[in-house]
């Protein structure tokens, strides 16, 4: 397991080199511009690499390149260097490296949209000819809208290729080695907003203790080599801390490491880019509104995340265009109502907006936000306050009112639209109204918060199940939406130097109880027997079925055949595939069920399958057709 540490640490750190030579080529310090780069330059050579229709030792290729040209720009360079790198960074490294070894411990299986990722990333190391049809689960099926171009799945698969792993390996294990990654990126992201120490720390522990210790067993950071997960606690603080630091002294490297953030934002996970915008435009405007600063240089800033991303977008816009769950008709409108019961607030089919409650489903830190927001109207001179007042009031407005919830799903989807909620600036709310908490009621704030933090931690420890069961009430949600209105208001009226002090101590006694719990369910799930392949069907499938060959059997057992092989499959769990007219996800299902109840071989020969397997667990159907490997439970027949 040390090996497989190191190799896979390795690969990273080589992947990321060609971004750390150009951020440094453009003056600019600090991860966030080094991760930009680097998937910036992977974006570029992946699409050189599809354009010629070669393999990823092409892309390997390219950027060594791009290394290269890092070198000479950095040798040539005629702009002055942008903002250094935030201090005590390595403090922010150790803990993340602490939280890494522990999410090793609990790391678990390949599933649900894991096996998806996977499948892609397993194409992309295997096939030859690579091109963005390629790597679909479908070899007739058309390009998923979320992940048309497969930035994340390539930088995966290229560090697997470095590694020498297998890529199930490196997707159950790169977690440990990103986290310490996501932490950094929590802590730059906080020195920029706040250029304090202690709030930029409590910033990173903030979010950590919600995302990864609060829901237990790691939490989603688990999931950090998955591309919705690196996008939220990797991409996302990236691209804020960039912007955030070309607010405050725009540079010509500074500019263009946001617009390349803002970028491979886009291009990993589309969604998140819009939801970015949207807290950063309300802090714009409330910034404007209090002090007459930053109109010039936030402007910039938003262009930078706005225009390459823009562009991408208008790229994937007819992709979209083609999924029915974006401005859904009306049966497509009640699937996801039932889907999303207790997440939505629906007054009719036209008009719904996101359930309050969900803004509490992450437990104590989150409630402790919401609750901490009014608070920052009594810094209203600083650059914190202005996001968490600004960033709420957009999102809350956007979240709440039906109409620009309704606009918004018809965008982006509601299952996309309700994960805008999470960019509601939680840990900012909470170290910034920490600081002022300290300010205002001084030393007796520790016992007080260690207090809080476990009555919040026992009463509201979290809902995160995909169905809300137990959330926390909604007027938690509404106190900090009005709280935002109010502490607006107190901006306006109290001119006064900004009443804040360090608060380190007491947010860590507040986040003890939070993180102290979710170790105590620190355990990894269990894969039940029905959800694995047979180690003997996998084989043989590998040596003995073609590359790229089509296998046919049900939608759950060709769901894992796509992801354990470089095959294509005809069906597959509907949830898990782009509902498109060419994907035909329900139909394909409907046909499975047909194949499997009568045994019709024009079903499998329609979808152009050259195999069939069946899972002795779900069918009991026998074919007369020769027989490729048989155990017991799993036959592969050749059609």
């Amino acid at each position: 397991m040390v090996l497989l540490y190191l190799r896979l640490a390795f690969a990273t750190g080589l992947l990321l080199a060609p971004g750390w030579l150009l951020a440094r080529a453009l003056g600019v310090r600090g991860l966030s511009a080094t991760l930009a780069w680097s998937l910036a330059a992977v974006f570029g050579a992946l699409a050189v690499t599809f354009a010629l229709g070669t393999t990823l030792t092409v892309t390997l290729a390219l950027l060594v390149v791009v290394a290269a040209v890092g070198v000479a720009l950095r040798r040539f360079r005629t702009w002055p260097s942008g903002v250094d790198a935030p201090p005590r960074r390595a403090w922010a490294l150790f803990w993340g490296g602490i939280v890494g070894v522990l999410l090793w411990i609990v790391a678990p299986a390949v599933e649900g949209d894991g096996l998806f990722h996977l499948a892609r990333v397993r194409k992309l190391l295997d096939l030859d000819k690579l091109s963005l049809d390629r790597v679909s689960e479908f070899a007739d099926g058309s390009l998923h809208p979320g992940y048309a171009f497969p930035l994340w799945h390539g930088f995966i698969a290229l560090i697997a290729k470095l590694s020498g792993e297998d890529p199930e390996r490196v997707i159950v294990h790169l977690p440990s080695i990103l986290a310490p990654i996501a932490v950094v990126l929590a802590f730059e992201v906080g020195w920029a907003l706040f250029r304090r120490t202690w709030a930029a720390g409590v910033t990173a522990a903030a979010q950590v203790a919600m995302i990864c210790f609060a829901p237990g067993m790691g939490g989603a950071y688990v999931f950090l080599s998955l591309p919705a997960t690196a996008s939220r606690q990797l991409l996302v603080p990236a691209a804020l801390a960039l912007a955030l630091e070309s607010v405050r002294s725009p540079s010509v490297g500074l500019v263009a490491s946001t617009a390349a953030a803002g970028l491979v934002l886009a291009v990993v996970h589309p969604t998140y880019a819009i939801f970015l915008w949207i807290p950063f435009v309300g802090f714009l405007v409330v910034r404007v509104l209090w002090e007459r600063k930053d109109l010039r240089t936030g402007s910039l800033a938003l262009a930078a995340l706005v225009g390459p991303a823009a562009l991408f977008l208008l790229w994937l816009r007819p992709i979209v265009n083609d999924t029915r769950s974006v401005s859904p008709d009306a049966g497509e409108l009640q699937r996801a109502f039932e889907q999303y019961k207790g997440q939505l607030a629906v007054h009719s089919p036209t008009s719904y907006n996101l359930a309050p409650e969900v803004f509490t489903r992450a437990g104590a830190v989150a409630i402790a936000a919401l609750l901490l927001i009014p608070v920052a109207g009594f810094a209203a001179r600083r650059r914190w306050a202005a996001y968490v007042v600004g960033g709420a009031l957009a999102v809350f407005a956007v979240m709440l009112v039906p109409f620009l919830f309704t606009s918004l799903a018809d965008l982006v989807s509601i299952s996309q639209a309700r994960r805008a909620a999470g960019f509601l600036p939680f840990a900012f709310a909470f170290a910034g109204g920490m600081g002022v908490l300290m300010r205002l009621a001084g030393p007796i704030l520790i016992p007080l918060a260690l207090g809080a933090g476990m009555f919040f931690q026992i009463v509201y420890p979290g809902d995160f199940e995909y169905v809300l069961r137990n959330p926390a009430p909604a007027w938690i949600a509404w106190f900090a939406a009005v709280g935002a209105v109010a502490a607006l208001v107190l901006g306006f009226v109290r001119r006064r130097p900004a009443l804040e002090i360090g608060a380190a101590i007491a947010s860590a006694a507040f986040l003890a109880p939070v993180i102290g719990g979710g170790l105590l369910h620190w355990t990894r799930t269990t894969q039940p027997e029905l959800a694995k392949l047979s180690p003997g069907l996998v084989e043989v499938v590998r040596r003995d079925v073609g590359t790229g060959a089509i296998v046919y059997s049900d939608p759950e057992t060709s769901f894992r055949l796509a992801a354990f092989a470089p095959v294509y499959i005809a069906v597959a769990p509907p949830g898990h595939v782009a509902d498109t007219e060419e994907n035909r996800p329900y139909e394909r299902a409907k046909d499975a069920r047909r194949f499997f109840r009568t045994g019709d071989l024009t079903i499998p020969r329609g979808y152009g399958a050259g195999y069939v397997v069946v899972d002795g667990l779900r069918s009991d159907l026998r074919l007369e057709l020769p027989v490729e490997y048989q155990d017991e439970r799993f036959t592969l027949y050749r059609l």
